[in-house]
Parts: structure tokens; sequence; C-alpha cells
């Protein structure tokens, strides 16, 4: 694990802009992972969880997989699951 840390920091330092998109990649997977545990821990498959919410199934399914750009639609999945959407802009 060691080389991988030491890879990113390397390429931290190469390219300004890796930073942001890596700190993005990890913000959406920590969103995802909530949303998933919610799912689990309640036994509901992506269907009914859509359902639940107003949402398609393949909505779901994006999100899951990660892929999400309408920060309306995934702050009311995150506020159905019990967790609220936090924007902050930060220098680059």
């Amino acid at each position: 694990m060691r080389k991988v840390d030491d890879y990113i920091k390397e390429k931290m330092k190469k390219d300004p802009s890796f930073k942001g998109r890596y700190d993005l990649i990890k913000e959406k997977a920590a969103v995802v992972k909530e949303i998933v545990k919610y799912r689990i821990q309640h036994n509901l498959s992506q269907a009914q969880l859509a359902s639940q919410i107003g949402v398609t199934q393949q909505y779901i399914s994006k999100i899951e997989e990660g892929e999400f750009s309408n920060l309306d639609t995934i702050e009311n999945v995150l506020h159905h699951v019990g967790y609220r959407l936090k924007l902050e802009a930060v220098p680059v």
C-alpha cells in the first residue's frame, strides 16, 4: 500500500490538478458508500429505494457507480438516507 500512497503523493507534486480530481473521486465514493450502506441496512433493492425517493432504478444504479452530476437529485437521495450535501469551494 505504501507504493500506492507514494505514487499519489508524487503525482500530486507533478500535476497540481490531479489533487482536485483525486479529492473529488474520494468525495463521490463517500457519498456512494452512505447510499449503498443505507440501502443494504434497510434490505432495499435499487428499485425499492428509487420508488421511495421518486427516481428511477437506473438513476440509483448510476449513483452507486459514482456517475452523478445533478446536485438537486443527489441531495434528495442523500436526504432520504439521512445525510445532507455539503459543498465547499476551495482554492486550486
